[in-house]
């Protein structure tokens, strides 16, 4: 069955100046080794000045599912498409959608989100070169620190979709596999979208690091490979948080709650 998914109505696009010199220089710098004491002082204010700020701007979202890929894909390719119509259902189910917000995949989930009237979420990261977020963005957060950004996207996801991309792609679903394998976080659903472009990473897990066991059994069947709306569905409706049904003046989709323990 043929599903037709509604154009979406474009929000004002946001332009993302290029970096300082000095923000990059200061970034450089924390990663070549030892400053002086004040400078390595003022460094650690700056980053959890940052990590303050995205804690303040995520807070009260509620759960979010962070969707990862290419940014070079353009609107008519097969996985925009297919990233659009999971957007579409990662917000029916509840969850707002999380993405670094640029073109591609990104834009892909986020407007699938905004067509059904769900939420959309975008955190960059600031770079030398200018950026474009996409146009389907409610709440958009940029990040400095690439570390601070990702601990924003495991602390306000209940789950990662990795869709085709590259290295930037491929860092992000390999430091959720490992906090998994580690048992720093539970219930991570870690889904891997596109069949055909990561079965021989699949391939290379199973006949390579599982065979030579750099990884045990356990840790491969944890990642789940599909290319089915629906099954990423059902593995994101046993993720454990509350699903609000919507209510028709306000709320065109169900809404998710925190299952917060003590």
């Amino acid at each position: 069955m043929t599903v037709i998914i509604p154009e979406s109505t474009k929000l004002p696009q946001v332009t993302i100046p290029p970096a300082k010199s000095s923000t990059l220089n200061s970034d450089r710098r924390l990663l070549e080794g030892p400053r002086s004491r004040t400078d390595e002082f003022l460094r650690v204010v700056r980053i959890a000045v940052e990590f303050i700020r995205g804690f303040r701007a995520l807070h009260f979202l509620g759960p979010c599912v962070t969707v990862f890929g290419s940014a070079r894909f353009p609107e008519t390719h097969r996985y925009y498409k297919l990233a659009r119509e999971t957007g579409a259902e990662i917000a029916k189910l509840g969850f707002n959608v999380m993405t670094g917000g640029g073109p591609g995949i990104m834009e892909a989930a986020n407007r699938g989100a905004k067509d059904v009237g769900g939420r959309s979420i975008g955190c960059n990261i600031v770079l030398p070169h200018e950026q474009q977020a996409n146009l389907y963005i409610d709440k958009l957060v940029t990040f400095r620190y690439f570390f601070v950004r990702k601990v924003m996207l495991i602390k306000y996801s209940q789950a990662f979709l990795i869709f085709p991309g590259g290295f930037g792609t491929l860092d992000e679903a390999f430091e959720a596999a490992t906090l998994i394998q580690t048992g720093k976080v539970f219930n991570f659903p870690l889904i891997f979208v596109g069949v055909d472009y990561w079965q021989p990473m699949f391939d290379f897990l199973k006949t390579k690091l599982l065979a030579e066991r750099a990884i045990d059994e356990l840790d491969l069947e944890r990642l789940i490979l599909t290319d089915s709306v629906e099954e990423i569905g059902r593995q994101l409706d046993c993720c454990a948080s509350t699903k609000v049904e919507p209510r028709p003046a306000d709320h065109p989709v169900p809404r998710r709650l925190w299952e917060l323990t003590a």
